[in-house]
């Protein structure tokens, strides 16, 4: 018995039905915005129809499209001026890196020169300050009372304690004075802390 049983429509029959709906309401609705415009170009006269000009541009965008290209001609040629300037900014900095450069390589020259002098002269100093201090205290005084006072102190500070105390001893009151109060104020205004 094969009863009244229904079957589902097969998906390919409702996906056909769907499109023929839709191609019925496009169709009826496209026919009618197809005949208005069809109605709209009849009603408008051959010759405008067939021929749009363009509008012609109005005076103002003529004067301002100059003004535009004038300020980009202008902005153009000011670039240009900008890249040129940085182009030398960027030459005198090279140049003056080299200047420094060869700047500090004088200096470090005059440097090393003058190490080697202050070298040079402190051992001067040291040898002679050591031929005073084995001097007989009596000739190395006489000597002494003859030099600047403050190049005396100066010999004298650097001597150790018992030749300088020699050599005081043997010059005379007021020359030992004067070398005395220099080699004091030479350090009196140094910081004490």
């Amino acid at each position: 018995m094969m009863g009244n049983t229904k079957r589902a429509p097969k998906p390919t029959v409702v996906i056909l039905s769907f499109f023929l709906v839709s191609a019925v309401i496009r169709l009826s609705t496209g026919g009618v915005a197809l005949a208005q415009e069809l109605a709209t170009r009849a009603e408008e006269p051959p010759a405008m129809a067939a021929v749009e000009t363009p509008p012609a541009p109005e005076p103002e965008v003529g004067s301002l499209l100059a003004s535009i290209r004038t300020r980009q001609e202008q902005l153009f040629k000011r670039e240009v001026e900008i890249a040129e300037r940085q182009l030398e900014l960027n030459l005198v900095e090279q140049r003056i890196a080299q200047q420094l450069a060869v700047l500090r390589q004088a200096e470090q020259k005059l440097a090393d020169t003058l190490a080697i002098a202050n070298g040079a002269a402190e051992k001067d100093l040291k040898q002679l300050t050591e031929v005073y201090e084995k001097m007989k205290s009596k000739n190395a005084a006489e000597i002494f009372g003859t030099m600047e006072i403050s190049f005396a102190a100066g010999f004298l500070s650097r001597m150790r304690a018992e030749s300088a105390a020699g050599i005081l001893a043997e010059m005379s009151p007021n020359a030992a004075y004067s070398i005395t109060v220099v080699m004091a104020g030479r350090n009196a205004n140094a910081p004490t802390e």
